[in-house]
Parts: structure tokens; C-alpha cells; sequence
């Protein structure tokens, strides 16, 4: 007997990073997206789309929305939204998707539609299947997404070692930055404890982010506020170096400049992360940064891009 529709917010399984492809007989591959987490509800009559930091962007993705329609009441999905530009996923494109204002996500959404690349199954017909195996809630998601096609879909997966190191090897391309790695036998799961039951594998450390915003002042930026993907969670890097604050420096005020002639979306507002105030820039600029592992964590820009209209 279903019980009680699952509701936003809901926490998403975690994965931990490894260094080496896992191997096993209960082990599943899919690829790694780069794009935005994104957790699909088409409950009580409605859909309504989730990030990951339990935000809802519903507006933001009005095809999508639409076509989550077509899915039965009771269903939730978890996956990664995707903008596909030049044959290749683009997350500069997801970003400018995901801060759309209501009234340019559906000129957006024309100019850079979304697809959806679902992973897991977490209810159907309004019962939860969170407690049951990836093995099971796999199959019904692939029954599930089968007869709907693009833009909804399930993502690629193997049981084969060595096809999931091709994977590796040869899908960096189109902008796959990795592959996740799952136990057949396992729950789905929330971080009990802490714990990350998933393992991700990834090329490097290397990734890019979309600039959200910066610390200090507009002509000397102290550090820049970013996402990346996977993660719509703004993240303060660490201090710029002089050549790259002044570099910045230079960018983000044309940026700002350059936005504030639109609608006003993305003009310098000041804007907090907990406890530190940050400057918000609209959607354009992007960075390439290591995501260091020490104690605490740090995200360290490498490079700065010059901002760049890839809309087709």
C-alpha cells in the first residue's frame, strides 16, 4: 500500500571521491554529467523541480517541468540536468539556465533546451523506494523513462569493468567528467553518519564554475563566490592572487556592466554565504578551480575565462 507522496525538500545520496576505478561483481558504472543535480516530483497533480541544495527551480526550467508532466502521479527522480551545446555538455549553459528570471527562463529554455539525465528511482505510484536495492529501483526506472524519451532519460550503465574504463577513457569529450560507481545491493540512502555510500571517479581535480560573485570591493576583489557542477551551493574560494584579482577586477565589472543593461538580473547585490558577505554578478563569467582536500576543504582558482555567449 503507498503511503505519503514524497515532498521537497528532500536530502540527495552523496558520493566519495576515489582515486582508482572500483572493481566487483556487485558494482554498477554510469557516467559522471556535467551539470547540476536536480531531483524531479510529479506529485498531487504538479511537478516541481529541486537542486540539489534543496532550492526550488521549477521557473527556471519550464521544458522540463512540462515534460515531467508526462510522468505518473507519485514519481521522483534523481538526476543531473544537462545542456547540450556543440555536441558536448556545457555547464556554463546549465548556470545560465539555472538563475533565469521566470521571465527569460522560456527564451532560454528555447535558445538552450535541457535534458535530463536520471540516475535513480526514489518513488513510483507515491510508494518510496529509497529502502530498496539499486538493482530494483534501476530496472523500474529504466521501465519508467523507456516509453517517454528525451528529455527525460536514464542515464547509461554497465556491470562491466572494462566497458566502464572505456567509458573513462573516451567520454571526457562530451564533457562527461567521470563515472559513479554503486553497489547493486544497495539502499539509496542520505549520509547516515556522515557516510557517502556512492564513489565517484573523476579525471582530475580540475573543474570548472560558474562565478556567482566576490568578496571586498568592485576594483579589488579579495576572493571569488562560485558553483560547481553537481553542486548549486555557492562556494568562497580561496585568496586571488594579484595577477588574478586584477584580472577580476577588470571582468567582473564588465560583467556587471554588461547585465545591468538587460533586465537586471545579476546587477551587484550584497548577499551572504553564512557569515560572509559577497557581491552577486549575473550568469557569464566562469573560472577553472582545484578542489583541494585538506582539513577543511578548499577551492583554489586556477584561471579565470573570459565571459563568453555560447547560446547557439
Amino acid at each position: 500500500m503507498p503511503g505519503p507522496h514524497l515532498r521537497p525538500p528532500l536530502r540527495v545520496a552523496r558520493a566519495e571521491s576515489v582515486g582508482t576505478l572500483p572493481r566487483g561483481a556487485n558494482l554498477a558504472y554510469e557516467p559522471k554529467f556535467d551539470g547540476h543535480r536536480m531531483l524531479v516530483f510529479r506529485t498531487g497533480g504538479k511537478v516541481v523541480l529541486q537542486a540539489r541544495s534543496g532550492r526550488i527551480v521549477t521557473a527556471a526550467f519550464p521544458d522540463l517541468a512540462e515534460a515531467a508532466r508526462l510522468l505518473p502521479d507519485g514519481s521522483v527522480l534523481d538526476g543531473e540536468v544537462v545542456v547540450w551545446v556543440g555536441g558536448r555538455t556545457d555547464f556554463a549553459a546549465v548556470q545560465r539556465r539555472a538563475t533565469a528570471t521566470p521571465g527569460r527562463a522560456p527564451e532560454l529554455a528555447r535558445r538552450l533546451p535541457a535534458s535530463y539525465a536520471a540516475f535513480d528511482l526514489l518513488a513510483e505510484g507515491g510508494e518510496d523506494l529509497r529502502g530498496l536495492v539499486y538493482e530494483t529501483r534501476r530496472r523500474r526506472l529504466v521501465a519508467l523513462l523507456a516509453p517517454l524519451g528525451p528529455p527525460l532519460q536514464a542515464v547509461p550503465m554497465t556491470r562491466d569493468a572494462e566497458e566502464a574504463a572505456d567509458w573513462y577513457a573516451s567520454l571526457p569529450g562530451i564533457g562527461v567528467e567521470g563515472l559513479v560507481i554503486k553497489r547493486v545491493d544497495q539502499t539509496y540512502g542520505t549520509r547516515r553518519g556522515g557516510a557517502r555510500a556512492w564513489r565517484k571517479l573523476r579525471h582530475t581535480a580540475v573543474r570548472d564554475a560558474a562565478v556567482v560573485g566576490f568578496t571586498g570591493v568592485p576594483g579589488r576583489p579579495a576572493a571569488l563566490v562560485v558553483t560547481v557542477p553537481d553542486d548549486d551551493t555557492p562556494v568562497v574560494t580561496g585568496a586571488l592572487t594579484p595577477g588574478l584579482r586584477a584580472q577580476a577586477a577588470e571582468v567582473l565589472v564588465e560583467e556587471r556592466e554588461r547585465e545591468g543593461e538587460g533586465e537586471g538580473e545579476g546587477r551587484a547585490m550584497a548577499i551572504g554565504i553564512g557569515e560572509v558577505a559577497y557581491r552577486r554578478v549575473g550568469p557569464g563569467v566562469m573560472a577553472e578551480v582545484e578542489q583541494r582536500t585538506t582539513r577543511h576543504g578548499t577551492t583554489v582558482v586556477l584561471r579565470l575565462r573570459l565571459p563568453q555567449d555560447q547560446a547557439p
